[in-house]
């Protein structure tokens, strides 16, 4: 997380170009908690830099596969939950953070690889129907159904 952070802020300041930070997040995301690490930050930052993903970053992120497609995918059903949690809970600050992380993971999300993100997608909307290898995922965070509906709108958005 440090290191996606400190790199996020050198390209915010216009001190690292988007070829040298897509191949540092290359790396990073190259495996999985560095890819982790990189979507806490990436995500939830003030930086633009989700909002206007550089080419040269969505290649590496296209190029790291399924481990990218899956985190994506599994942001957007938390933090459309969370959203829906933060606006019962009239959390104002906390929703719009969570909507923030949102709309990124869907944006990334049409600009991976379509059959991984397609598979992925599958999988998760099996999953809040209760069947197969993402039902635990829904289970182990115990949302209700109207945040299961929103996640499954949000899931489908993806492909429009």
């Amino acid at each position: 997380m440090t290191i996606s952070a400190e790199r996020i802020a050198l390209w915010d300041a216009g001190e690292l170009s988007d070829e040298v930070l897509a191949d540092e997040v290359g790396q990073l995301v190259g495996h999985r908690d560095g890819a982790r690490g990189f979507f806490v930050v990436s995500l939830t930052s003030d930086s633009p830099l989700m909002d206007r993903l550089p080419e040269t970053l969505v290649m590496q992120l296209r190029e790291a596969g399924e481990d990218v497609v899956d985190l994506t995918a599994r942001n957007l059903a938390m933090s459309t939950a969370m959203a829906l949690h933060h606006e019962r809970q009239q959390d104002q600050t906390m929703r719009e953070g969570s909507l923030k992380v949102q709309a990124r993971s869907l944006d990334l999300l049409k600009q991976l690889e379509a059959n991984l993100v397609k598979e992925k997608l599958e999988k998760l909307i099996a999953g809040l129907e209760g069947k197969g290898e993402e039902k635990d995922f829904y289970d182990r965070w115990n949302y209700d159904e109207e945040q299961r509906g929103a996640i499954k709108k949000s899931l489908l958005a993806v492909a429009s």
